[in-house]
């Protein structure tokens, strides 16, 4: 066969469907005509073209989702490049520059006018912006997977790459033999399938076809001298001005295009929306299949002429300084922040730090937007910190160690942090974690430990630069000022963003709905809520616990941290209660005392059950018990009193209360298969997604396009995941969570209900209802845990006696009533249950299996 002779049509492979190959003739600039393999749904008339362009050493196979699932009316074009796929085996190499006017050349053949998104992974993605810079006037967007068009200062290309161009190694793995054909594919988690790998190679399969695999690999201009690097640099530079959206889909596991890469094009095209798909490696298309429906969604918004999210930073007037309440204060001498065991900080001495650490962070290099990543346990230099960072302008980070090691490094580099504050252990796991930005560290240490922590500032350091550097301007208008992650007990922890404007409303709606006055001391055994004491210009101890383990919290540990300010709130979660009232015995007189001081007590992060709230009357006697409910995106929503709770009595859920003035909550009705995708309803007794609407709603997911354009389908709106009703009162009960709804062919079921039923039992400590079976058939089964000193090590069949209890508390259908020795939950809370393990785990053992749940714990009733 000759270099210009037609190649063959590709075989018979998975998910390809013929009608898609087509084959057209092309001229080159030169005159030269070269044989063309293009994948084409062949939409006529279309709406717009997905020009999609694949990287070496795939194909147009990496595109076939998109080409089978495009957006409505849209056609979808995705070539071979000349030498690659089924396209015509080249003669010689190929630039960078001929291969962008190779892409011209074939979309004047096709005809192909605006409006144009292409589509491009790994170094299709600079092809594919070469070609959007020269067709400006038909290009409507752009879409990025993977992909770099420089090399950041300092970088010397992706390693993988160097090693494959090395003098020697790349006439052999990447022509003579299929060695970088098949590493490329094996990069992919989870494995791609066997015949999906094989269906990748299929073009590869001898080294006359795979030259072009070496000229491209042999073109990337990794030195300055190199012959692409002019246009590569044109390209880099040029798409700075690029006005049209932009969406990047990265999968954060690749070895090839790393963090550093994922940076700088979010430097070169600052407005891009970016999506994080957790897992995935390099080939993302096949790593995230579901890629092609977000695409799609991302498109059809373009057209749809959705508006976009509003950035923060355009208001002229700013909303209430977070730090407002330590400039009232300036001049107060009394305690603000009680370290319990440890030091007590004033208001005035508090205000003086933040002002000095907020000059001095400005003069280390923070600037206004700056993310800073807060690794620092709970005490008066957090409090300090953050309040520093928040009058510098720039943005907290804050994943807290529950999610362990490798969810904290996920989380932390998703946020794309520029600096890090921590205690020694906190820079020691920046370390392990290989966070990017200046170390800045709190306590005093040693020379050697701060050249292996690579501290660059101490707090003392910054406090005393700030005196000398004089306070910074007050950031302008609105921005944003956190990201804080969610606890991971649904999935991967999503970073959630706040603008200052949503965090003032936040602090306003707790201070007025809880009466919160210069007078009252907050005692925050609840991590989210450790550092608002001051923005709420109340003082704040935080007990000698650690508070990211809340079943640690004991009744004399509360007490001490009580007595320490005079303390009248407390907030602390459900897991932390039960253990208060579990070890009340061991109180003394004097530290019964101090807990009578206590007005209220508030408790969120997981509901609260009724005879939990009416066993605290025996610890904090005078207090009025109130369960806030909300989420890390929302908090407070609602608010109910345990006397609301006992007046409002049993129900299909938990009461959570009312909506709070300001807020709004809607359902979207559950359908029978267990979606809610119905118009928002504030009809009565109806079950449905919980929808919130209020002015301290988080701003967006970081990073997380899809997700939050998930969440916030209905705008203005935010879709909590969690499952409930209203009633005729207006309260909201919530049912469960949306991805635990077990769908029978009866229809939709809710678990909390059945689960409060079966707990009522006696000798049952706890219960989880979950869906076993395909979805649509499911049958119900119901895993309980026993009180008393009964362990079983593996998960069991209930005693016939026990089942039909069970059954009959329930008050429906139950297939399997199911022992375990425990349930997991969640780390933050200790409270929350994680149902889809529940459901594996029981599935796996009513196939036969011997199986036992992960460790976990249980929460007590």
């Amino acid at each position: 066969m000759t270099a210009h002779e037609a190649t063959s049509a590709p075989p018979a492979l998975p998910g390809l469907d013929p009608a898609w190959s087509r084959r057209l003739t092309v001229a080159d600039a030169a005159g030269v005509e070269h044989s063309w393999h293009v994948l084409d749904n062949g939409v006529q008339n279309p709406v717009g073209t997905l020009l999609c362009v694949h990287g070496n050493p795939t194909w147009s196979y990496l595109w076939r989702r998109l080409v089978a699932d495009p957006p409505a009316g849209w056609r979808v074009i995705a070539p071979d490049q000349l030498g690659m796929g089924w396209s015509e085996r080249l003669p010689g190499p190929r630039s960078l520059r001929q291969r962008v006017a190779d892409l011209g050349d074939l979309t004047a053949a096709l005809d192909l006018t605006g409006p144009v998104v292409t589509v491009g992974h790994d170094w299709g993605g600079i092809i594919s912006l070469g070609w959007a810079l020269q067709h400006r006037a038909d290009l409507r967007g752009v879409v990025l997977a993977n992909t770099a068009v420089a090399m950041p200062d300092g970088d010397r290309g992706p390693a993988l790459i160097r090693l494959a161009n090395a003098p020697g190694v790349r006439a052999t793995v990447t022509v003579g033999t299929p060695v970088f054909v098949r590493a490329t594919t094996a990069l992919s988690r989870p494995a791609l399938p066997a015949e999906v790998r094989r269906a990748f190679a299929a073009p590869y399969r001898s080294a006359s076809r795979r030259r072009s695999v070496g000229d491209f690999v042999a073109d990337i201009p990794f030195a300055a001298g190199h012959p692409s690097r002019p246009a590569q640099a044109e390209i880099a530079e040029g798409i700075r001005a690029l006005d049209v959206p932009a969406l990047l889909l990265w999968g954060p596991r690749d070895p090839v295009f790393g963090e550093r890469y994922l940076a700088d094009l979010r430097d070169r095209l600052p407005h891009a929306d970016l999506h994080r798909y957790e897992g995935a490696s390099h080939l993302l298309p096949e790593d995230a299949p579901q890629y092609a429906e977000v695409v799609g969604r991302w498109v059809a918004d373009l057209g749809a002429g959705r508006p976009p999210r509003n950035r923060p930073g355009t208001e002229s007037d700013g909303p209430r300084p977070l730090w407002a309440a330590l400039a009232e204060r300036a001049a107060d001498l009394s305690p603000a922040i009680v370290e319990v065991g440890g030091r007590t900080v004033s208001w005035a001495d508090l205000h003086r730090r933040v002002e000095d650490l907020a000059a001095g962070l400005t003069a280390a290099g923070v600037r206004a937007g700056s993310r800073v990543a807060l690794l620092v346990e709970p005490s008066a230099d957090l409090t300090a910190a953050v309040y520093a960072v928040w009058r510098a302008g720039a943005v907290i980070v804050v994943a807290d160690k529950g999610l362990g090691l490798a969810g904290m490094r996920r989380a932390l580099r998703s946020a794309a942090v520029d600096s890090v504050i921590g205690s020694p252990r906190g820079l020691a796991a920046a370390r392990l974690m290989g966070l990017p930005g200046t170390r800045m560290g709190t306590g005093r240490p040693a020379p050697a430990a701060r050249r292996a922590l690579g501290v660059t500032h101490t707090l003392d350091e910054l406090e005393r630069l700030g005196r000398s550097a004089g306070p910074p301007a007050a950031p302008p208008g609105d921005g944003d000022c956190a990201v804080l992650f969610t606890s991971g007990a649904t999935g991967p922890a999503k970073g959630v963003v706040y603008t200052r404007r949503q965090a003032a409303a936040q602090l306003e709606l707790v201070r007025s709905t809880y009466r919160l006055a210069a007078e009252d001391r907050l005692v925050a055994a609840f991590a989210p809520f450790a550092i608002l004491g001051p923005g709420l210009g109340i003082g704040s101890a935080v007990p000698d616990v650690d508070v990211t383990a809340p079943g640690s919290l004991t009744a004399p540990a509360l007490a001490d941290a009580v007595a320490a300010v005079d303390g009248t709130v407390v907030f602390a979660s459900p897991a932390a209660l039960r253990r208060v009232v579990a070890t009340a015995a061991d109180l003394t007189d004097a530290q019964r005392a101090a807990l009578r001081g206590v007005r209220l007590v508030m408790s969120a992060g997981a509901p609260v059950p009724a005879a939990l709230l009416d066993a605290l009357r025996s610890v904090l006697p005078e207090a009025e018990a109130h369960t806030p409910y909300g989420m890390t995106e929302a908090l407070p929503v609602t608010d109910v009193s345990a006397t609301e709770v006992a007046a409002a009595g049993p129900g299909e859920g938990v009461c959570v209360g009312r909506p709070l003035p300001g807020v709004e909550v809607r359902v979207s009705p559950l359908d029978e298969r267990g979606g809610a995708d119905a118009p928002l309803t504030a009809q009565p007794d109806v079950p449905g997604e919980v929808c919130v609407r209020a002015a301290h709603v988080k701003d967006r997911y970081d990073a997380l396009w899809a997700t939050e354009r998930a969440a916030a389908r209905n705008p203005g709106w935010h879709r909590t995941g969690d499952v409930g009703h209203l009633d005729a009162q207006g309260r909201l009960w919530v049912e469960g969570r949306l991805p635990h709804v077990v769908t029978t062919a009866a229809g939709p079921v809710t678990p909390v209900g059945i689960e409060q039923r079966v707990e009522a039992l006696d000798g049952v400590a706890a219960a989880a209802a979950v869906g076993v079976g395909p979805p649509g058939a499911q049958v119900v089964a119901v895993v309980v845990v026993l009180s008393g000193t009964e362990r079983r090590a593996r998960m069991a069949v209930a005693p016939p006696d026990l089942a039909d209890a069970v059954r009959a508390a329930a008050g429906i259908d139950v297939a399997a009533v199911l022992v375990a020795r425990r349930l997991p939950v969640d780390v933050r809370h200790q409270s929350k249950v994680d149902r889809a393990e529940v459901a594996r785990t029981a599935a796996r053992f009513l196939a036969g299996a011997r199986t036992s749940l992960r460790r976990g714990r249980t929460p007590a009733p």
